[in-house]
């Protein structure tokens, strides 16, 4: 499908302002009827209405046309251009530009900006990214990409090649055109798993969105161009492609050629026509919410903060929101339960300058017959912030969107520790439920991982005697042996009974016989909690560096329920 043209409305409709008393009050009872203007004052009107579009398009030459037809096409709403047309004088459009973006601003107090900021700096990627002849930001893509920012996934094909047709489709290779698939997880007002696919047809660079999940066949439309499965075996022919009634130029399947319902022709309809609209403002509620003193306890959720050294000025600090699965508000559809909880917080320091703000949606989906068994499970959500050392709070709102009503705040102050570059030290230890290595694609970004490791930390460090306990860590500073260029440092560590103190689990290690011992090192463990009776204990690493002779013995407390 070609890429829907934009066209700037010249014409405005006649609006009869109602009847006013002379104290400028509506009358209650009195009617109006409606005046008919005779051909002359038809046709003098008809002249006064040509007369202000001609002023308008000269007033708009320039900067004001150029910031509606360029730099925010995609995103203002039908009544914020149809309200901005309407406007007569330059100080009243600068007026209205200021409100456009202070709507969107996520903090309103805060000269800063940061929908904004992130806003251009989407532009001058596709600009960058996606010209083909035309600026990026007037492509399939580079649109996209301004409105929605980076997809979750992406599956890139640049060259095209071979494709393995599935068998609703008639089954068998395809040599296709060069085509990428984007996916969001999320967009709010389109979907969730929403996948858009780009095919350059001309090979050229020109990648358009597409509805037909077989726009990248290039041999669709040559005779006998690779036949599918159901062709060759004479159950389908390829002259049906071009008959079909949902919009598609695919094949015929074995059978009844059952179509996934993400195909299905409504359901594509639906996603095209929703993700060309403006994107919504997101979760303004919220926003009103942290930004007055009230607080909220109908969802209630356990939070944590951690603390990465990245260099001497930049902390990396994981913030982990675990919501209890009971606490949220299930609905089913189609036989899955639902449930979804907006999340947004905002760190500020004690001045009350905003540093950062985020915002997401914490979501699942269970199988119906499963849900008793998630009640006693856990939802987590994680941020990670970068911030310098120093004095900070974070502010807090969560809303169950299936019970508007339930609504969980939290306001709390932390401190960023100052890591030196001479002092041996450690992060904080998490400990987790989840360590694993992640894919290289994956190193250095998504939820939960810092580095090339997933580390899911259990907020209130509860856990369950079937489970193993991951204990993450890092390291800084040791000092390194001129000679063997690693570190010498004794790591010992100790699990104490928290009512006794007596001594239940003691490990030693030498860090230069880890693979990765260096001046900074990560610590991961895994204990089964198998052997621990139901209680509280006390983790201590005790790291002595022999070198130097610095010992630091960091610990932490957890429960085995």
């Amino acid at each position: 499908m070609r890429r829907t043209a934009f066209v700037l409305a010249a014409g405005f409709g006649v609006f009869a302002a109602g009847a006013v008393t002379a104290r400028g009050q509506h009358p209650a009872t009195t009617p109006v009827a409606p005046q008919t203007l005779s051909p002359a004052a038809q046709k003098r009107s008809y002249k006064q209405e040509q007369a202000r579009r001609k002023k308008l398009q000269q007033e708009l030459e320039g900067y004001y046309k150029k910031w509606l037809n360029q730099d925010v096409t995609y995103i203002i709403t039908p009544a914020e251009r149809e309200a901005f047309l309407k406007l007569r004088t330059n100080e009243e459009r600068d007026q209205f530009i200021e409100a456009f973006w202070q709507r969107r601003n996520p903090d309103p107090d805060s000269p800063y900006n940061s929908f904004k900021e992130e806003y251009y700096r989407r532009i001058a990627y596709a600009n960058a990214h996606f010209a083909n002849g035309e600026p990026g930001w007037r492509t399939d893509r580079g649109r996209i990409w301004i409105m929605y920012g980076k997809p979750d996934e992406q599956d890139t094909h640049p060259d095209g090649g071979p494709w393995e047709r599935p068998d609703w489709m008639g089954g068998g290779e395809a040599v296709t055109y060069p085509f990428e698939d984007w996916i969001y997880h999320y967009i709010p007002g389109v979907g969730t798993e929403v996948k858009l696919e780009f095919v350059d047809k001309c090979m050229c660079g020109d990648y358009e969105l597409t509805m037909d999940p077989c726009a990248k066949d290039a041999l669709n439309e040559v005779p006998n161009g690779d036949p599918t499965m159901a062709e060759s075996m004479g159950i389908s022919s390829q002259s049906a492609r071009f008959t079909n009634t949902n919009g598609t130029t695919c094949p015929g399947g074995f059978g009844s050629g059952f179509m996934p319902e993400q195909y299905n022709e409504f359901t594509r309809l639906e996603q095209y026509a929703a993700i060309w609209r403006a994107p919504k403002i997101k979760f303004k509620d919220l926003y009103e919410v942290i930004s007055k003193t009230i607080n909220y306890h109908l969802l209630p959720f356990q939070f944590r903060a951690d603390y990465v050294k990245i260099t001497d000025d930049t902390v990396l600090v994981p913030f982990t929101i675990q919501i209890a699965d009971r606490n949220m508000t299930f609905r089913q559809t189609n036989g899955v339960q639902q449930s979804r909880i907006n999340v947004l917080g905002r760190i500020s320091t004690l001045t009350g300058r905003t540093v950062d703000t985020f915002e997401n949606v914490v979501q699942l989906n269970v199988p119906s017959e499963l849900l008793p068994q998630y009640m006693t499970q856990t939802a987590r959500y994680w941020h990670g912030a970068l911030l310098r050392p120093g004095r900070y709070k974070i502010d807090l709102a969560l809303k169950d969107v299936n019970s508007p009503n339930k609504m969980g705040t939290l306001r709390r102050a932390i401190i960023v520790p100052q890591f030196s570059d001479h002092k041996l030290q450690s992060s904080t230890i998490m400990l987790a439920d989840e360590i694993e290595r992640v894919p290289s694609q994956d190193v250095g970004g998504g939820q939960f991982i810092i580095g090339n490791t997933k580390v899911r930390p259990v907020v209130g460090d509860y856990f369950h005697r079937n489970q193993s306990m991951g204990i993450w860590m890092q390291l800084y500073n040791l000092k390194v042996s001129q000679t063997t260029h690693k570190p010498s440092a004794t790591i010992e560590w100790r699990i104490l009974n928290a009512a006794n103190n007596q001594v239940i689990f003691q490990h030693k290690e030498q860090a230069q016989t880890l693979s990765n011992a260096a001046e900074q090192m990560t610590l991961e463990k895994t204990l089964p909690l198998e052997s621990f009776r139901p209680g509280s204990y006390r983790l201590v690493v005790q790291v002595t560096d022999n070198l130097d002779g610095q010992t630091i013995s960091p610990q932490t407390v957890f429960y085995v329920k």
